[in-house]
């Protein structure tokens, strides 16, 4: 016999009649920066797209690179819509194209990996301080690490908020959280060694 006392069970993208079960609302300041974390998003990808259009790429000491470098660039520009588009689902009520679940761990996968690309940065500026080369650590690269910790922190807020809201066990966390590695390695690793592997960068 269940009692008032039962915890609710874990929320899923349907009702057991089949109907889409709707979130409770978030409250103002996370829908606030659910739309700042999408245009956050919007904005990065807009650079992509910029370069590609202006040629960034096709002058200068990446000229050699411009091929493999617009795959990338193209395939980054990809992964910032997508974020845009989870920010905004994070924040509705009624759980739409995407099950409850895979948003969670989409949430969960975008603040670790922004969190652990920050975590690496500070890091590096750290060493080049320490070494000697502090020259290098410059106002442009301060800004762009501080842009990227606003971003994480986003998906860290809308993560913990859309966890609470849709009921989601800490499975969700670990599974997004584990996503973060995967993601890095593939634009920093697997990406690279196949536009080398097809000559769209230079072999070392």
């Amino acid at each position: 016999m269940s009692t008032a006392h039962e915890r609710p069970p874990e929320m899923t993208d349907t009702t057991s009649a089949g109907r889409t079960t709707e979130l409770p609302s978030p409250g103002p300041s996370v829908i606030a920066i659910g739309v700042l974390v999408a245009l956050w998003c919007a904005g990065f990808a807009a650079i992509s797209i910029w370069f590609e259009l202006t040629d960034h790429f096709a002058v200068g000491r990446y000229a050699d690179d411009v091929s493999g470098l617009s795959v990338v660039n193209w395939f980054v520009a990809g992964l910032k819509v997508v974020g845009a588009a989870v920010a905004l689902l994070a924040v509705g009520r009624a759980p739409r194209f995407l099950a409850p679940r895979i948003v969670g761990t989409l949430l969960w996968a975008a603040f670790a990996t922004l969190a652990v690309y920050v975590l690496g940065s500070i890091t590096q500026a750290v060493m080049l301080v320490t070494g000697g080369d502090a020259e290098q650590v410059d106002a442009a690269s301060v800004g762009y690490v501080l842009a990227f910790l606003l971003g994480a922190s986003g998906f860290g807020v809308l993560a913990i908020s859309y966890a609470r809201r849709a009921r989601l066990g800490p499975r969700v966390m670990l599974i997004g959280v584990c996503g973060a590695p995967v993601v890095l390695g593939g634009v920093l690793v697997l990406l690279p060694a196949i536009l080398k592997a097809v000559g769209l960068l230079p072999a070392p």
